[in-house]
């Protein structure tokens, strides 16, 4: 699976659409995904497209949760 990543200005525009707040681009097991901290949740990235879909998010497990905030920030 290729990686992609995003421009730092389209992630800093970039917001969840269930509580409008940021997202962490972090690397997962299936590539790199936006994360919502607050929420728990991982929002995929489709060939470099955000997919920011209420039904498309996962939830993420404690032990997840705690290797996405520890990650450096990425862009």
């Amino acid at each position: 699976m290729p990686e992609h990543t995003l421009d730092a200005t389209l992630l800093s525009l970039l917001a969840c659409p269930q509580d409008k707040g940021p997202l962490l681009l972090v690397r997962a097991t299936e590539g790199a995904v936006l994360y919502n901290p607050r929420l728990r949740r991982a929002y995929p990235i489709d060939n470099g497209i955000p997919v920011l879909l209420i039904d498309e998010a996962r939830d993420v497990s404690d032990a997840e949760h705690a290797d996405f905030i520890e990650q450096p920030a990425q862009a």
